[in-house]
């Protein structure tokens, strides 16, 4: 992101930075969040919005991951048009899904034959990548409006794909997820008012609230579908059934237009995770959002007794993390609450690492859990122009409990700094400090007993 927009939010935005998670990802303008949960961690991927632009201008895809949901890792761009042949533009909404050791990225693209949008699908074997194109072809190109994929696996094993804008349909994927049962075919979901309620938008006449954006989730026998709704600007609603397939009935709104940092899209993405349930959406939070420059963000969902979805209140912040880094572990300079002024890059062989560092950046992570006492900090970087990474406690004037110089012109190295003895668990501040231009690389850092 450019370096100018990053230093506005320096400047202007100061405290709403120390203090912020959403949007959960600083360094690049993400939208149409997706969330797979594998094993103990939760990846999230992303779609991509480019720069300046003033249209769904997105190339790639990007993936990121957590075991807290309050600091979040880069992990990089595994997908992107270049992975299928027959796309030729607009790489928008997609969703990951895992079946029996698999990864099975949904995605929509214009096709370079029907010259519209299609679904595709590619397959890795981690959530991670490298992903492939299985077929060399569309999975789905049958309607205009094929659009914003949601995979869904029910208890029994059956698949299903959902997708759509203006109209809903689905099929019932086959096992090896990859094909659908011919025998059912693409079905057309019905969008009456009974189902997806009404739009009260004047001379748009489409039958019902239904936009954009489906997401399957089951909660206790019962199937949500969340949707985008009510036209441009979206506002984010569910419907619900006793079977994957409907009938659907109107439920209500899930969450209203954002009255602040309003993009005029939303899309959701609803998933659980270690005991707790969160919504992710996207808005324009970031400076120099809008409607085609979005942020996703994610905050806390809640139920009723019976079953009913709460409205979904958008935060600068979720209020506790559903664990703590452990600095005696070597954590990647790329697991991020919060940063200004950096990006990310990688190394030939995928390893990814902080870059574009300048005097005045910093990285934030949260809630770090020193337990006893931490007497040493290292760090893997490179030096360009040189300087100096001050490690501080809590807020970025707040205690320095050590610092780390960096020489000017040197290779990848890892260096060691003495640090005041930090104990319990605190917010540490990587703040940069030093000349004219780009400072130095930043691959990973660990705390020493």
């Amino acid at each position: 992101m450019k370096r100018s927009i990053l230093y506005f939010v320096l400047s202007s935005l100061c405290f709403l930075q120390l203090n912020a998670q959403n949007p959960i990802i600083q360094a690049i303008y993400t939208a149409d969040p997706a969330a797979l949960v594998h094993k103990d961690t939760l990846f999230l991927y992303t779609g991509h919005d480019e720069d300046g632009s003033t249209w769904f201008t997105m190339k790639d895809w990007h993936v990121y991951s957590t075991t807290d949901m309050v600091n979040w890792t880069d992990r990089g761009s595994p997908l992107s048009l270049k992975t299928f042949k027959w796309a030729t533009q607009d790489a928008w909404a997609s969703h990951c899904i895992e079946r029996d050791g698999k990864f099975y990225w949904y995605v929509c693209v214009k096709d370079t034959t029907v010259k519209r949008m299609a679904i595709g699908v590619a397959v890795a074997d981690k959530p991670t990548g490298p992903f492939i194109d299985p077929l060399g072809k569309p999975l789905v190109a049958a309607h205009w409006g094929d659009i914003d994929p949601a995979a869904f696996i029910d208890d029994d094993g059956q698949a299903y794909l959902y997708w759509g804008n203006p109209d809903l349909w689905y099929v019932k994927l086959n096992s090896d997820m990859i094909s659908y049962d011919n025998a059912v075919g693409v079905v057309k979901v019905p969008l009456d008012k009974q189902g997806f309620h009404y739009r009260d938008k004047g001379a748009d006449k489409r039958p019902s609230a239904y936009e954009e954006g489906p997401w399957l989730y089951k909660r206790n026998g019962l199937y949500y579908l969340l949707y985008a709704a009510g036209g441009v600007p979206e506002h984010l609603a569910y419907s619900t059934s006793n079977s994957p397939t409907g009938p659907w009935k109107y439920q209500d709104t899930v969450m209203t237009r954002l009255p602040v940092k309003p993009a005029f899209t939303n899309h959701p993405g609803l998933v659980d995770y270690k005991s707790r349930t969160f919504m992710f959406y996207h808005n324009a939070g970031l400076p120099g959002g809008g409607g085609f420059t979005r942020s996703v963000c994610v905050d806390e969902a809640f139920f009723d007794l019976d079953g009913s979805l709460q409205r979904v209140k958008q935060t600068e912040s979720l209020a506790t993390g559903v664990g703590k880094p452990d600095p005696y572990q070597r954590q990647q300079a790329e697991t991020i609450a919060w940063s200004t002024g950096v990006e990310t890059s990688s190394h030939s062989g995928g390893n990814i690492f902080v870059t574009d560092i300048h005097s005045g950046d910093y990285i934030k992570v949260r809630d770090v859990d020193f337990k006893r006492g931490a007497r040493n900090f290292i760090s893997n970087v490179l030096g360009l122009g040189g300087g100096v990474i001050e490690v501080r406690l809590d807020s970025l004037d707040g205690v320095k409990i050590g610092t780390l110089g960096v020489k000017a012109n040197s290779p990848w190295k890892t260096l060691s700094a003495r640090v005041l003895r930090a104990s319990g668990v605190h917010d540490v501040f990587f703040v940069f400090k030093g000349g004219e231009g780009r400072l130095f690389e930043f691959d990973w850092w660990q705390f020493k007993k």
